[in-house]
């Protein structure tokens, strides 16, 4: 059996060093093959071996870890799509899980407040101590409980992540205010009164919940495209493939079919991108989640539940927000040491302040504290995966799938494209100008043969040969590049850019500018066509827009020179190649590659396959083949052409997003880190420290957000 990929949600991920913990131990497992966590979506993606290890194998390995993921139930088992029922079951979690934090975050706030209050607004009086006792330890055991119990869970597993350090300092500050309430003599100031810092334990918890509220709000936001899409799924497909359904004006349409009867106007945009209504009639194809419109049409199912191009896209860019970025992963290694290297810095200053003349206990304790709380691998983990999440999800929207991390990043750095020329930048619906038939007889062996073909141009062609009937043939064979050829009769017969001979009428075509195909028998020319194939509206003004993005554009085409070159010089590409095979255009691509930095491949059929697999970035055209939108990295829904420099500058976006955020995660723990510790010559609260740390992560994740507005 062949590996699968599937995406579980994750519970209990509190920073990078959580995400680098849970990675390690999926990819532990016999059987795995690769995993990417992202704090971002919450969410594992594991390519494994489902003969060799079960979800619920891996459900135990990140349980011994410490964490947990949701799996299906034995009850889903049939589940067509259990990584769907996963997430509906993770988003209820989470909004529970929500709730029970902001109503912790609201009492932690009305603790801290009153406690600083009564601490430092009111005189003393007796049982003051006692009263602060109380309010300090529901602060820090019921509002601060899920950062204990997490720090405990890690601890279990000789691991620790945010949480400890969170768990930690508001324990040490804890403890060490009800000693001092307990035996205030033992470390008495001159002052005469042991210093009690039960505020500083309930501002940290606040100040934590606080940020982590933001956070999650902000995280919450990151992943709006998927939720939406989503939300577009039929709620119960009983529909099966091969029935006839009605739908109805105002609905959406539940399955992938054909219209078979009426006619309507089909709001596609959340697939497309594209806003105007589309018009479909008998013949059309319609697809799951698009809104229909003011008329009754009935559709022929063909495609159902997972199977679905909604569905599939559902799982593309919910796979896409979970990849990572090439310098995430580096990101993660810090991360992995980051808390322990956190834990020893703190240990040294409270030694290290201890051996100060006059400092004391408690100042050695506080800048210990402080530093515990100020450290922030949150930030860095938040970082790279929030701008990742929102910069796909925002592609989406647009109707533009991305496949992964690394495209999203790599389409900004592009200096080259490109371009292939039917059904790209021309129209892909190519008409017959001109025909001549030298023989009568080949009309139906012809007609048989282009039935057979998937190339752009094959209708066209058939649709020339009139209304006689086909023939069978046999041994019909695909040339990518070159054209068709099967066997009627025992004879062979071509369908192509070549011909046993000459024809003066296609040599002029050719001059004009036109797409010249020949049908032939092995010895003798049967017919020869014309084609043209209009040029998208917008094709000029793309490559314009590029040039002016400092990206150099480039025109190949299996059609003749001529053909391509008038094509081109429409369009203002300077360099541009006829009459290229697949093997041509991939070598091409790896000619510029050996030039420039980065290269994108723009195409939509199969002879594109081999220079988009070759491409550093490859975006496939919607209304293409298959396999060309499988070997490419990005695909655009709609085939709108103007994507492409959207694309592009989503790409720049997010690359600068992404340095920013890095840049504020890093230097935020490089300078405040030696600040707490003390060593710039002044101490700083534990409660300021803590509201640092909850502002850097809410920074960095609203930092992101906005991409989603792009």
């Amino acid at each position: 059996m062949s590996n699968i990929s599937r995406t579980f949600p994750v519970e209990g991920l509190g920073c990078a060093a959580c995400v680098a913990k849970v990675e390690g131990a999926i990819k532990s497992q016999e059987g795995v093959k690769e995993c990417s966590v992202s704090l971002a979506s919450n969410t594992a993606v594991v390519d494994y071996d489902p003969a060799r290890i079960s979800a619920v194998q891996i459900k135990k390995a990140v349980q011994n870890a410490g964490y947990d993921i949701l799996v299906q139930d034995d009850s889903d088992e049939q589940s067509d799509d259990p990584d769907t029922i996963a997430e509906e079951k993770a988003e209820e979690l989470r909004r529970k899980e929500y709730g029970k934090m902001r109503s912790d975050m609201v009492l932690a706030i009305i603790l801290a407040i009153a406690i600083f209050i009564l601490q430092m607004g009111v005189k003393d009086f007796s049982g003051k101590g006692a009263v602060l006792f109380v309010l300090s330890a529901l602060s820090v055991f019921w509002c601060g409980r899920r950062f204990h119990v997490s720090a405990l869970k890690q601890a279990r597993h000789f691991s620790a992540g945010m949480d400890t350090l969170v768990s930690i300092s508001t324990l040490i500050s804890f403890i060490f205010s009800t000693f001092n309430l307990l035996f205030p003599s033992v470390l008495a100031t001159d002052a005469g009164k042991a210093p009690l810092y039960f505020d500083s334990a309930a501002m940290i918890t606040a100040f934590i919940l606080i940020g982590r509220v933001l956070e999650e709000r902000a995280k919450y936001g990151t992943t709006e495209s998927i939720r939406k899409l989503m939300a577009l799924r039929p709620k119960k497909d009983k529909v099966k493939v091969g029935e006839t359904i009605k739908v109805k004006p105002g609905s959406r349409i539940p399955v992938d079919g054909e219209v078979v009867e009426g006619n309507s106007f089909v709001d596609e945009s959340m697939l497309t991108g594209e806003p105007l209504p589309v018009e479909k009639y008998s013949g059309q194809n319609v697809y799951a989640g698009t809104m229909n419109g003011n008329g009754v049409l009935k559709v022929l199912a063909k495609k159902t539940g997972p199977d679905t191009l909604l569905s599939g896209i559902i799982r593309m860019v919910r796979d896409a927000q979970g990849s990572k970025a090439a310098i995430q992963r580096t990101v993660d290694k810090v991360a992995a040491v980051f808390v322990p290297v956190v834990l020893v810095i703190a240990i040294a200053t409270f030694i290290g302040w201890l051996t100060v003349p006059g400092a004391g206990f408690s100042k050695a304790l506080l800048n210990m504290v402080s530093v515990l709380v100020i450290a922030c691998p949150c930030a860095l983990g938040l970082a790279t995966p929030t701008a990742i999440v929102a910069g796909i999800g925002n592609a989406a929207d647009k109707g533009i799938l991305i496949k992964n991390a690394d495209a999203l990043q790599t389409a900004g750095k592009t200096d080259s494209i490109v371009f292939d020329k039917t059904g790209t930048l021309t129209m892909g619906d190519p008409v017959v100008s001109d025909s001549i038939w030298f023989s009568e007889f080949s009309r139906g062996i012809l007609k048989a043969m282009e039935a057979n073909s998937g190339h752009p141009l094959a209708a066209a062609i058939a649709a020339e040969a009139g209304d006689v009937p086909p023939k069978t043939i046999s041994d019909f064979i695909n040339i990518p590049g070159r054209g068709i050829e099967a066997t009627y009769m025992s004879a062979t017969y071509f369908i192509g850019n070549s011909s046993p001979r000459s024809c003066p009428e296609a040599e002029q075509w050719k001059k004009e500018g036109k797409t010249v195909i020949y049908f032939s028998s092995e010895t003798d020319l049967l017919a020869v066509f014309a084609v043209e194939d209009a040029l998208r509206g917008s094709s000029a003004d793309v490559i314009s827009e590029l040039k002016a993005m400092g990206i150099d554009s480039y025109l190949l085409s299996g059609d003749n020179a001529a053909s391509t070159g008038l094509t081109a010089r429409k369009l203002g590409i300077e360099s541009f190649e006829g009459g290229a095979f697949p093997a041509d255009k991939q070598a091409f691509v790896k000619s510029l590659q050996e030039k420039k930095s980065k290269v994108g491949m723009v195409g939509d059929g199969i002879n594109d396959s081999a220079a988009l697999a070759s491409a550093d970035v490859s975006i496939a055209m919607g209304g293409g083949s298959d396999i060309a939108m499988d070997t490419a990295m990005v695909t655009v829904v709609s085939s709108d052409i103007t994507k492409i420099p959207v694309l592009v500058r989503l790409s720049r976006q997010t690359n600068r997003i992404i340095r920013q955020n890095l840049f504020w995660a890093f230097i935020y723990n490089v300078l405040m880190i030696p600040m707490a510790a003390g060593l710039f010559g002044f101490s700083m609260n534990p409660m300021i420290a803590a509201a640092c740390m909850a502002l850097s992560s809410v920074c960095v994740v609203c930092n992101s957000l906005r991409l989603r507005k792009m």
